[in-house]
């Protein structure tokens, strides 16, 4: 006798590497997309008159139409799919990408960064609500956590590709925006033949659909996890209420305190590397794409503990350590340090921001049931999105009315306020279900028997479905 396992309770194969593909080309994309335009700007800067102001609007106009993005495609996620959202908001970057080519004003560039960041902002629901719906419990947080590692790998590509695209002169800018197309045309091909959510699919009614899907994936004997099967319609305010207002915040916080260092940092740190002395005409953006490759190496160990030792304790200790190297970055500037130490201490900081940041994808893909995980997803990158805008737009202003060495310990300061909120706030959710992480807002975590199991036969809101109790008899 075949024993009956949930999707949940499968070890990870093939298929959840595939999927794992899917959802990682859009963070590697967003990072990519992200971290082109500081080399660009460089050298736009000989062709355009660029004030402080447009270039604060070049810089966070992608980042603010994520903001839009995020709370549209979000909500249409849970409403129309997860793949038909994935392969509209390719087609749509795809689009977009090769546009910049042919720009001739920097108001153009603003519009269409403004434009990609829209299809960015809807891609992360989907790609989060994906994977998580797909992945073994035992695993999600690795996996989940996983993606958001190849931002850095798109966002230090960036600086690779914009580095070796310089030789190309007046005009490489051109050729450094548009070369975004080649990875979003990979992924659109490679997203044709990606398989729905089933369990997106049971929430809209669709059930004996979704249990044919999820046997034709992982075999007869497998059927959907445990989270309840009853359909529900998607409502936008349903993320704020039933007490899922207090993940919100906290998501949104955490999230954004985090990111908002990221971005100002990430987006003018050739114009850092300079003001630490190291300018001349390529080394910053070497250094650059140096620091974002061995950024990675905070993520290795993360998706390990996060298992290991849960989602609080490697949310915490990132958080204040990285808020401790911006604080001594700024204490060495003007200092004449060493470009060594001012890399390893840069280093010390992304390390432990990247490891941080891998569960900006793990809390909000698991503290929302499946049919508002899309919407509130959504809604928190969209809020992430505008904080960092609002950064990125303000970060030159800091950089040049108060100094490096100010400007850093105010980004040391936001880390350390992300830290008392991770402290006073992140629950526990490792090894859990969906549907008791998603729950442990009504009354603390639920125990593993008031779900449906593989020795029981009975879920919450209902019974299994014919399908299901079929397989169970065999």
């Amino acid at each position: 006798m075949n024993k009956v396992r949930t999707m949940e309770d499968l070890p990870i194969n093939r298929f959840h590497y595939k999927i794992f593909a899917y959802a990682s080309g859009s963070t590697f994309i967003d990072g990519y997309i992200i971290g082109i335009i500081a080399v660009a700007l460089s050298v736009m800067h000989t062709q355009f008159d660029l004030s402080v102001t447009m270039t604060g609007l070049i810089g966070m106009a992608t980042l603010a139409g994520m903001f839009v993005g995020g709370i549209i495609g979000g909500y249409l996620t849970d409403i129309i799919g997860r793949k038909t959202m994935f392969l509209i908001d390719m087609l749509v970057m795809l689009i977009v990408s090769i546009l910049q080519f042919y720009i001739n004003d920097p108001s153009q560039l603003v519009l269409l960064r403004f434009i990609l960041g829209i299809a960015i902002g809807a891609d992360y629901p989907i790609a989060g609500a994906l994977m998580a719906e797909f992945s073994p419990k035992k695993n999600r947080g690795s996996l989940l956590g996983g993606l958001n590692g190849f931002w850095y790998v798109g966002y230090a590509s960036s600086f690779l590709v914009g580095y070796l695209l310089l030789s190309l002169g007046d005009t490489s800018w051109r050729w450094m925006l548009a070369s975004s197309a080649v990875p979003v045309a990979i992924m659109l091909l490679a997203r044709l033949n990606m398989p729905e959510s089933p369990l997106w699919l049971a929430s809209k009614g669709k059930e004996k659909e979704a249990n044919a899907l999820v046997q034709k994936i992982f075999g007869e004997h497998v059927i959907m996890s445990n989270e309840p099967k009853a359909q529900k319609k998607t409502t936008f305010l349903d993320m704020f209420r039933n007490g899922y207002g207090k993940w919100i915040f906290f998501v949104s916080a955490f999230w954004s305190l985090s990111v908002i260092p990221t971005f100002g940092i990430g987006t003018y740190i050739p114009e850092i590397l300079a003001q630490f002395g190291f300018a001349d005409g390529s080394r910053e953006y070497l250094g650059s794409a140096i620091i974002n490759i061995v950024y990675l190496i905070g993520l290795l160990p993360a998706l390990y503990l996060v298992e290991k030792y849960g989602r609080r304790p490697t949310l915490i200790l990132p958080f204040l350590i990285s808020g401790i190297a911006l604080i001594v970055l700024g204490a060495t500037s003007g200092l004449n340090t060493p470009f060594s130490l001012i890399l390893l201490l840069f280093i010390v900081y992304g390390t432990f921001n990247t490891a941080m940041g891998a569960h900006q994808w793990i809390y909000p893909n698991e503290l929302f049931p499946t049919h508002i995980r899309g919407t509130a997803m959504g809604f928190i990158t969209g809020v992430t999105r505008f904080a960092s805008a609002i950064g990125t737009f303000v970060f030159p202003f800091f950089l040049g009315n108060f100094g490096l060495a100010a400007t850093l310990y105010i980004c040391g300061g936001l880390l350390f306020l992300g830290f008392l909120i991770s402290l006073f706030m992140a629950p526990e959710t490792k090894n859990m279900s969906l549907a008791q992480s998603s729950s442990i807002n009504k009354s603390g975590p639920l125990k593993q028997g008031s779900f449906v199991s593989n020795k029981t036969a009975n879920g919450i809101g209902g019974t299994l479905s014919a399908s299901e109790t079929r397989l169970r008899e065999k």
